[in-house]
């Protein structure tokens, strides 16, 4: 989290890269949804809740497999451009933050989930409101897809610390730990201290993907702290990362990825 930059704006920064999000960012690993299907024995059919479903990205592979979704998204333009990704699908998107959107009173849904999105709601609201318009025995899930440092990884991440440090943006990559993949860190606590849900299933996965400098460029403009950024700052980082991934032999970056993955049920009060 940038320090200097408030939630709020933060949160609300990814409508700015509603063009470029389904595009690059990654695609959540195909065995992370079959791993939600499982462990929640979900049946085709079932009805599922999306919070925060920005453009699509894991909405499409969960939709293909026949469930009836809903989908709240914060974004204008996101939500517009989810509902073009997903014509024909049986699912329907509604701008709206998850805070303030009202279910109709009879609506229950057998799977809240999250994918990259849970952190950003209100943390006073998030399990109530989940725990309220679940099913009796429904499950939440959720995921975010993170920045992972395998021992063989590529060494430009620490390389090109010195620039945003240069720019005045160290706390972009000062506050991270440098997790290893299976080292993220996991929420069991913040789910049990909810009273609300019970722990079934935490997994972590991880995957790779090259980037040329262009590539990987696009995928910056998708990360709030870099949205918001000073437009001097990110003209200087881009431009540096340009030149620096343009004299590699292979000019490209290996990125890796994790996710864990969260899924509790909902208690009987």
């Amino acid at each position: 989290m940038h320090a200097k930059k408030d939630n709020k704006k933060l949160r609300e920064s990814f409508e700015q890269a509603a063009n470029i999000y389904q595009q690059a960012r990654p695609d959540y690993p195909e065995p992370l949804f079959d791993d939600v299907i499982h462990v929640t024995n979900l049946q085709p059919g079932d009805r599922l809740l999306e919070v925060g479903c920005a453009t699509g990205k894991a909405t499409l592979p969960l939709a293909n497999r026949g469930f009836t979704m809903t989908c709240i998204e914060l974004g204008a333009e996101l939500a517009k451009i989810a509902r073009q990704n997903l014509v024909g699908m049986d699912v329907t998107v509604i701008n709206e933050s998850f805070e303030g959107w009202q279910p109709e009173a009879e609506s229950r849904f057998d799977l809240v989930f999250a994918a990259t999105a849970w952190r950003w709601v209100d943390p006073q609201v998030k399990y109530n409101k989940a725990w309220q318009i679940l099913r009796p025995g429904g499950h939440l899930a959720f995921w975010n897809a993170d920045h992972v440092f395998p021992d063989d990884g590529d060494p430009f991440f620490r390389e090109i610390q010195t620039v945003y440090y240069e720019i005045g943006e160290g706390e972009l990559v000062d506050n991270n730990d440098w997790p290893r993949p299976g080292e993220l860190l996991e929420q069991r606590d913040e789910i049990e201290r909810s009273g609300l849900f019970e722990m079934v299933h935490v997994r972590h996965f991880d995957w790779e993907r090259m980037y040329r400098a262009d590539e990987y460029i696009t995928l910056l403009e998708t990360f709030s702290g870099h949205i918001l950024m000073e437009e001097w700052k990110r003209h200087k980082l881009f431009n540096e990362i340009k030149v620096r991934l343009e004299s590699r032999p292979e000019k490209s970056v290996r990125r890796h990825w994790g996710a864990v993955l969260h899924v509790a049920r909902r208690k009987d009060r």
